[in-house]
């Protein structure tokens, strides 16, 4: 007879890959063993097992929740601007308002993201990649709405790294409680990406 799961067993996953994200981001995926992780979660590293067979199967969980994420938020944003009426310019920054956002509270998720993928296992690696790729496309097809004068086929992709270039690092040096917050800086990237594109 199979074993029944604890009415927990979600929020407890959902806390080793709080707690695992933040031990990635400190000592480094591959400094980091279970024993490290069921000591950050509190637990015993038996008990640990009983959610994740192994570190690996953390790292994909913890990158494919939260590229799922990513790309939920992006349908949300589309479907919210088009209920609001927004144009493609305004729908274009509700998205990056909207990614801000997202990494002002997933620090530690981002830096696995940027970091961490390439430990995957091939089939898991690719699925994460291609979910990455999914998202660079939106945001293309969002940025040639917006902005069609400006975007071409020839510079649609260095454009969009340019903005992903902005965007992807702020964990690196803009801090929650600081001088400039996300919501401020979202402002300002909206801004170089409307005044920059209208005047180039």
């Amino acid at each position: 007879m199979a074993r029944t799961r604890a009415p927990d067993h979600e929020t407890q996953r959902d806390q080793i890959l709080e707690l695992a994200a933040a031990k990635f981001a400190q000592t480094s995926y591959p400094s980091t063993s279970m024993s490290d992780l069921a000591a950050a979660s509190g637990t015993s590293k038996a008990r640990l097992y009983h959610y994740y067979e192994s570190k690996e199967a953390i790292l994909f969980d913890l990158l494919d929740r939260y590229t799922k994420r990513l790309m939920l938020i992006i349908a949300e944003v589309e479907g919210a601007s088009q209920r609001r009426g927004l144009d493609e310019r305004e729908c274009f920054a509700e998205l990056i308002r909207a990614f801000l956002a997202e990494y002002e509270t997933s620090h530690s998720r981002h830096v696995a993201l940027l970091n961490d993928v390439k430990y995957l296992v091939d089939a898991q690696r690719e699925i994460i990649l291609n979910r990455q790729r999914d998202v660079v496309a939106a945001f293309t097809r969002q940025l040639a709405r917006a902005y069609p004068e400006r975007v071409t086929a020839e510079n649609q992709t260095s454009l969009t790294m340019m903005l992903f270039g902005m965007i992807n690092w702020t964990f690196t040096w803009l801090k929650p409680g600081g001088r400039m917050g996300y919501r401020d800086f979202a402002e300002q990237v909206i801004g170089v990406m409307d005044h920059g594109l209208q005047n180039a």
